[in-house]
């Protein structure tokens, strides 16, 4: 009898601490995580730099997601981004199963999380996007389909007039430079790139239209729906970008 053939994809497992619930493909790595006593919380250093895309859109009308893992960045922007649509591509059924365990919304008018690949979601997108978040690792890393030149053209595609693309990358992986050129590439220029050396995330923001260079941020101003702590858990990143921001002009 010849061999099962490989599943698809792979099936993720959750584990526990004292103050976590965590998300893994495999048992060394994190996928996502979640505070248990603020579920909407953005745990990861990684996410908080994402948001920065609220720094030159604070109220974006239509958010996309590629990847949901335990959905941080989807339930935070749902929770403080009450006017906006959001649409999340996930394409590993399994991820989607566990959508409960992590306290991810139900699908509603304004929220919802579909079964598709990352690049046909952008591709055939009905309405373009005012913010498109890309964070599709799966268990074997960042999948080809997600990271070719085809891709990043069509999340440039995707986007309204001044839309942004905000990219998560491993700085340490192999074609690091190579995802980055094509980012740049595909957005005429109009990139920012963000690096944590620590943590080994690089976050691209990407300009459908106008140079980020030639955004006015202004002072930096606490959202209404953010609380003191949840401000202040973004200071780092938020100005982590600003000083990138700043070094790029």
């Amino acid at each position: 009898m010849a061999d099962a053939p490989p599943p698809r994809h792979a099936r993720p497992f959750v584990s526990m601490t004292a103050k976590t619930k965590e998300l893994h493909f495999v048992a060394d790595e994190v996928q996502s995580s979640m505070d248990l006593r603020d579920p909407c919380a953005l745990n990861l250093e990684y996410t908080r730099a994402m948001m920065g895309f609220l720094l030159f859109d604070a109220a974006p009308a239509s958010i996309g997601m590629i990847g949901l893992g335990g959905g941080s960045m989807a339930k935070f922007c749902f929770r403080h981004l009450p006017a906006a649509k959001i649409r999340v591509a996930e394409i590993n059924p399994y991820v989607i199963a566990l959508r409960d365990e992590f306290d991810v919304p139900d699908d509603d008018e304004r929220f919802s999380i579909i079964e598709a690949d990352g690049a046909d979601f952008v591709r055939n997108s009905p309405a373009a996007f005012n913010v498109l978040l890309v964070d599709g690792y799966d268990a074997r890393g960042l999948p080809k389909a997600l990271s070719s030149q085809r891709f990043y053209e069509d999340c440039h595609a995707a986007l309204a007039m001044n839309g942004l693309a905000v990219v998560n990358l491993h700085a340490d992986h192999r074609d690091y430079r190579q995802q980055v050129d094509r980012i740049r590439n595909a957005f005429h220029d109009a990139i920012l790139l963000v690096e944590d050396k620590r943590e080994g995330n690089s976050i691209v923001f990407a300009q459908q239209g106008n140079p980020l260079q030639m955004l006015s941020i202004g002072p930096l101003r606490r959202p209404a729906s953010f609380d003191e702590k949840t401000w202040k858990s973004f200071q780092n990143a938020f100005s982590r970008i600003l000083a990138a921001l700043k070094d790029d002009r």
